[in-house]
């Protein structure tokens, strides 16, 4: 929705995927047209908020019948692929999987300092408090 795009931004998502689902439920069924009208619309708003639409996968699917997500689906064979143009280079694929695996892993600065956010606490009986968190900058020694 344009909340979760919207609130992504916000909380530093910086690469997106669109999933178009519902492809065998538009009419007629598998359209070209509606997709491309899904995509102009979806990119116009994801521009406003601060993505840049080139970088962005968009991929028609159907999850019902598993259409474009693991491989090319032969009910849509105007689909040609999906490309995306980032500074970190190119990439592009038929399928929803392909444009998972292509997420470049985020980096973690370590010559930053230690930031590490808590998101529990457990009081062992014997050992102490121990704290539980995610590395986010920076590095732990043992």
């Amino acid at each position: 929705t344009r909340e979760h795009a919207l609130l992504a931004f916000t909380l530093g998502v910086r690469q997106l995927i669109v999933g178009v689902n519902k492809m065998d439920s538009t009419e007629p069924p598998y359209s070209e047209s509606r997709f491309e009208e899904i995509k102009k619309e979806v990119s116009s708003y994801i521009k406003k908020i601060g993505y840049n639409p080139v970088a962005v996968p968009f991929v028609p699917i159907s999850g019902w019948h598993g259409d474009n997500m693991l491989e090319a689906s032969t009910k849509m064979p105007w689909f040609k692929g999906w490309a995306v143009e980032r500074k970190e280079g190119k990439a592009d694929g038929k399928c929803l999987i392909e444009a998972l695996d292509a997420i470049l892993p985020p980096s973690r600065p370590t010559d930053k300092p230690l930031r590490l956010p808590l998101q529990d606490v457990y009081k062992i009986g014997g050992i102490g408090t121990v704290p539980v968190g995610r590395v986010e900058t920076g590095i732990l020694k043992p």
